[in-house]
């Protein structure tokens, strides 16, 4: 893809009679006549236009993953995201935090801050034997991984993690422990909106599984 700047050049033209001497004294007494704007083409003397390319760009596309967004009450959703720490801060809606749970090279790319600020609790991580280690409060991205930095998440894994997460879930606290409920289909939303982009802030490290 390129850019190009191209000029357009309109032509505007009036024909006026005028009595004189000669022919440059009839030339001269018009273009006075026009700098004292005695004359003032508009719309109604347009007689074509011309363009011209004058200058060419080679256009730097965005980079773009395919990711799984993960929302409180709704069903998971493949989105496209930029690639740029402002691109998933504005996926989560603030700074990001990214652990890495599973075996899979996925990750997942949460607010860093979600608990804190008060975000609704979305999905519980559990361990392999079912039981609830933590919950993610706000959206989250399943993200996939490359040898350097995040990239899209492959369609075996996007049709996994879809699944994982398919069913939004409501949390009741019993005691000192919290019970994740499946959501009722007639309360899941069809979708939900994108929040804001996020002010930039600094990539801080990912924490370990047990950290988390």
């Amino acid at each position: 893809m390129k850019q190009y700047d191209v000029t357009i050049t309109e032509t505007l033209q009036r024909t006026v009679s005028v009595e004189a001497a000669s022919q440059l004294e009839a030339e001269q007494a018009v273009e006075d006549a026009w700098n004292h704007q005695d004359y003032v083409l508009g719309a109604e003397d347009f007689v074509g236009a011309d363009f011209k390319m004058v200058a060419e760009r080679e256009i730097q596309q965005k980079q773009t993953m395919d990711v799984l967004l993960v929302q409180p009450g709704a069903y998971p959703k493949p989105v496209s995201v930029g690639m740029e720490l402002a691109d998933l801060q504005a996926m989560v809606g603030g700074d990001i935090e990214a652990t890495y749970p599973y075996d899979d090279p996925v990750a997942l790319v949460m607010n860093d801050e979600g608990k804190l600020n008060g975000l609704p609790l979305n999905r519980a991580l559990r361990t392999d034997d079912g039981d609830i280690y933590d919950i993610v409060a706000g959206d989250f991205l399943v993200v996939g991984l490359t040898e350097e930095d995040f990239g899209s998440v492959s369609p075996e894994m996007m049709a996994k993690y879809e699944k994982q997460f398919h069913q939004p879930e409501a949390f009741i606290k019993m005691g000192r422990s919290i019970m994740a409920i499946p959501l009722p289909d007639d309360m899941v939303k069809d979708s939900a909106d994108r929040k804001p982009r996020a002010p930039e802030a600094k990539h801080k490290p990912a924490p370990d599984r047990d950290s988390l």
